[in-house]
């Protein structure tokens, strides 16, 4: 072979290059000897000249004849490299596709598997005894993939709730069993339903008739929801400890002592990410050996060191004896953690509503008669159908139209005695008339005179009742913004002990001698808690600084109003003594290198804005910098440059405090890492003891062999996942939740 190009005698025949497209491998092998043969840069002159020769020749007949069906295909490069060539064609088949995302090892000789890139799966993969069609198949279903394709097939159009409550939103779905499998175990983390739930005929009916793509056997037994539910708690856990990583936490606790009887406490974290949305997240429902102070301060510090918190900031607990040890415990073993701040001098938060509890109940104290009396007679006509429709009868002869309906109270639930009081007040005609028409009343509490007991309640008792109903409504509503878990709380308890005290000094100066001794009962014990604001944790004073409608004027205010003026100026003297020490505690932790833009920095910006193509937006600009500057004249630090602007308008009904302080972060870079520890403090352990309520609901008496692993991962994982539930779906849960809790507090009475 001495070239390309066949001699003008003979047809043209196909040449090697052509050979090569073709698929047979003998074919490939000629190709490669000939480009052994071709002319090298040792070759005779003569045959070199002739080569050279040749090609022009070509080009020649292809200009002459454009339109020739036999042209020959143009000479290959000689720059292609061999070894390519090679790997084409000393293979039929070409490489699959199932190698970009599978890597093949060798675990011995003649033995290899493949492990996934991304889920770390394996497979046997023997080049003789094991193809790639697992490869292929599990590739676009691997729930790691980043490039996993969207299931095969038609898709249909679904309404989807959306996150903020408000509508739906249209998307498009697919059915596959994978997604339904995991549905269906987080519907049964979400709604507390049992495992063998699953296995129930009328499910499994209702399943396959929703989806006829569902068969049978592709329900899961309640083995494989069981382990379902470990995998979602396992996930959930770490993409929660993830978001707790180098983050400061707010702790709430409490114990319970379950149907198996067994200990529980509850550790829950609360705290604000960098996006300014408040968390709160049920860290730990484990199992403890006892209630002792110091045992429970061991299990939160095990608790914690297992998550990598290194930061605690306030510890919410009630009033219990033993929380005591428990604060003094963590104080020392966790003084030198790295998040530490003061050195814990202000880790005790002590529980608001707790506190209000125990205030309300001495002013209950002053009127329990009269509140007996009501009690009984709603316990009267509840306890029986024919009593209920006496009383009903009579209700509509005197033409009384009310949607409420009487509720009987747990005594030693206060808000549940306010529900009480509120509704029966206005049926006062009714019961008056019962006294009369019925004698099957009367001699019901005639007989508990009788013996010793009281009787039925007078006008007397329902005017207490009305009296104390509006004095007690304000404790009512504080309790229930403090239980908030939703928008910050930390914030609003000074507005509502301002009102609060407002109230009692005012009662105290009342005529009425049972409203006087009962509110003068009230200040004695507000007073052991809380004393003239000076035992109060001076982190819900600077909750109020950090509120830009309020700031350092609304406690000067409300101070002046209920103490006086020197008391004002010495506790406003305290709080900011008490800010400047935070804030150089944070500066020298959290932002040792944050200092203010030079002159030269901030010229350098206002020439950035020279070839702006707005003139109007580059003068609003450089004036908006102008005003920073002339505010900051005379402020050595943050904290003077926040409390010399303005307060924003307490009339803006839509205000966001963490949507301010996401908006100014950058104005005020150490003030703001203070306000987002400070404003996700807890004034209440209300979210640990919700905790409890699905604990108990989740331990029924059908369900008390749940391990307190297992019932740690459903309580967990149903916390962390109603985070993905829209707030009108948690809205309705939480008022479920309470009356739930108020039936089972009634049923254990009788």
């Amino acid at each position: 072979m001495a070239g390309y190009l066949p001699s003008a005698s003979r047809s043209p025949q196909p040449s090697s290059l052509s050979l090569l497209y073709q698929s047979d491998s003998s074919l490939c092998f000629t190709f490669l000897c000939s480009l052994d043969m071709e002319p090298s840069s040792d070759a005779p002159p003569s045959q070199t000249t002739s080569t050279a020769q040749a090609e022009p020749a070509v080009q020649a007949e292809h200009v002459a004849n454009p339109t020739n069906a036999e042209v020959l295909p143009p000479k290959p490069s000689y720059k292609t490299l061999v070894s390519e060539i090679a790997a084409d064609c000393g293979n039929n088949r070409k490489k699959s596709t199932a190698w970009d995302h599978f890597e093949k090892i060798k675990i011995s000789e003649g033995q290899f598997k493949a492990v996934c890139h991304y889920c770390q799966k394996t497979y046997r993969a023997n080049s003789k005894g094991h193809g790639t069609t697992n490869l292929l198949n599990h590739t676009p279903n691997c729930v790691k993939n980043p490039n996993r394709a969207s299931p095969r097939g038609q898709q249909t159009l679904a309404f989807e709730p959306k996150m903020n409550g408000e509508g739906f939103q249209l998307v498009p779905t697919a059915f596959t069993v994978e997604a339904s499998r995991k549905a269906l175990a987080e519907m049964i983390i979400l709604d507390e339903l049992p495992f063998r739930f699953v296995e129930g005929y009328g499910f499994q009916r209702y399943s396959t008739t929703l989806q006829p793509k569902l068969q049978i056997r592709d329900i899961p037994s309640r083995q494989t929801v069981a382990r379902d539910v470990i995998n979602i708690y396992g996930v959930e856990r770490e993409k929660l400890r993830e978001a707790l990583k180098g983050r400061r936490v707010c702790l709430t606790t409490d114990t319970w002592t379950s149907i198996q009887n067994l200990c529980y406490m509850s550790l829950t974290g609360h705290f604000i990410d960098d996006d300014w949305n408040l968390h709160k997240r049920i860290l730990n429902f484990c199992q403890v050996e006892d209630h002792r102070g110091e045992t429970i301060g061991r299990k939160i510090e095990m608790c914690l060191r297992e998550w990598g918190v290194d930061g605690i900031f306030t510890l919410t607990v009630d009033n219990a004896s033993s929380n005591g040890t428990t604060i003094k415990f963590l104080q020392t073993v966790t003084k030198d953690w790295k998040g530490t701040v003061l050195e814990h001098e202000f880790l005790h938060m002590r529980c608001c509503a707790h506190i209000l509890n125990l205030i309300v109940g001495d002013g209950l104290k002053e009127i329990d008669a009269s509140i007996a009396r009501v009690r009984e007679a709603v316990r009267y006509v509840k306890s029986s159908p024919n009593r209920n429709q006496t009383f009903r009868s009579i209700m509509e002869r005197l033409g009384i139209e009310s949607k409420c309906l009487l509720s009987l109270d747990v005594p030693t639930r206060w808000n549940s005695t306010y529900l009480m009081l509120d509704t029966a007040e206005k049926f006062e005609k009714v019961f008056l008339r019962m006294d009369f028409e019925d004698d099957s009343y009367s001699s019901y509490f005639l007989n508990k005179e009788n013996s010793g007991g009281l009787g039925s309640p007078c006008g007397v008792d329902f005017q207490n009742c009305r009296t104390f109903v509006g004095f007690l409504k304000l404790f009512y509503n504080a309790t229930k913004k403090f239980s908030g878990s939703l928008y910050v709380t930390s914030n609003t308890f000074f507005d509502e002990m301002f009102v609060i005290q407002e109230n009692i000094a005012h009662l105290i100066k009342s005529q009425n001698h049972l409203l006087k001794n009962m509110a003068t009962k009230m200040e004695a014990k507000f007073e052991k808690y809380w004393g003239k604001g000076d035992k109060i944790n001076k982190l819900l004073y600077v909750a109020v600084v950090l509120d830009p409608r309020k700031k350092m004027r609304f406690l000067k205010f409300s101070f002046s109003e209920i103490y006086g003026d020197e008391v004002a100026d010495e506790m406003v003297d305290l709080v900011r003594k008490f800010m400047d020490r935070l804030y150089d505690d944070y500066s020298r932790v959290d932002s040792p290198n944050v200092v203010l833009p030079s002159e030269n920095e901030r010229t350098h910006k206002e020439g950035d804005t020279v070839g702006c193509s707005d003139p109007y937006a580059m003068v609003n600009s450089r004036y908006e910098r102008f005003l920073e500057v002339e505010k900051s004249i005379g402020c050595s630090n943050e904290i003077e440059k926040y409390l010399a602007e303005n307060c924003e308008s307490r009339r803006d009904v839509k205000f966001e405090i963490l949507g301010w302080w996401k908006a100014n972060s950058d104005r005020y870079l150490v003030l703001s890492k203070i306000a987002r520890d400070v404003l996700a403090v807890p004034v209440s352990t209300v979210a640990s003891e919700s905790a409890f309520s699905t604990g108990g609901r989740i331990l029924d008496p059908f369900r008390s062999s749940l391990s307190p692993l297992m019932v740690q991962n459903l309580v967990c994982a149903q916390n962390w996942l109603q985070a993905h539930v829209p707030i009108s779906f948690r809205k309705s849960k939480d008022e479920m939740e309470a009356l739930e809790d108020e039936f089972h507090e009634l049923g254990n009475m009788f």
